[in-house]
């Protein structure tokens, strides 16, 4: 199985910014798609960003404009560049890997353990 492995994430402002990262193992990483979702307290695991292995992406309604997914075949990294962040963006961040293009949590094979964001007004 791929490992995933999250990092970046902490305690910020109303308005600034964080960059997480999300390390794997495997050398197969080239040939995922690769995703970040997020959970909140209480609520459904939802979906935040994708990426194909050819650079196609897509985003949720709610961090349109605000987020940019990437990643590094290479280094075998995928980063989510978080920007004007409110206090509705704090959650768990999961890094996922899967063979299917969806935005479905179910249908993605290989998760992080995830890492907090906070943010506070």
């Amino acid at each position: 199985q791929v490992q995933l492995v999250e990092s970046g994430g902490g305690l910020v402002q109303s308005g600034g910014s964080l960059r997480l990262s999300c390390a794997a193992s495997q050398r197969t990483f080239n040939w995922y798609y690769m995703g970040w979702f997020r959970q909140a307290p209480g609520k459904e695991r939802e979906f935040v960003a994708r990426m194909s292995t050819g650079g196609s992406t897509d985003y949720g309604d709610s961090v349109k404009g605000r987020f940019s997914i990437s990643r590094d075949n290479a280094k075998k990294t995928v980063t989510l560049q978080m920007n004007s962040l409110n206090t509705e963006d704090t959650a768990v961040y999961y890094c996922a890997a899967g063979s299917i293009w969806s935005r479905e949590a179910g249908l993605y094979d290989y998760w992080g353990q995830g890492t907090q964001v906070t943010v506070s007004s």
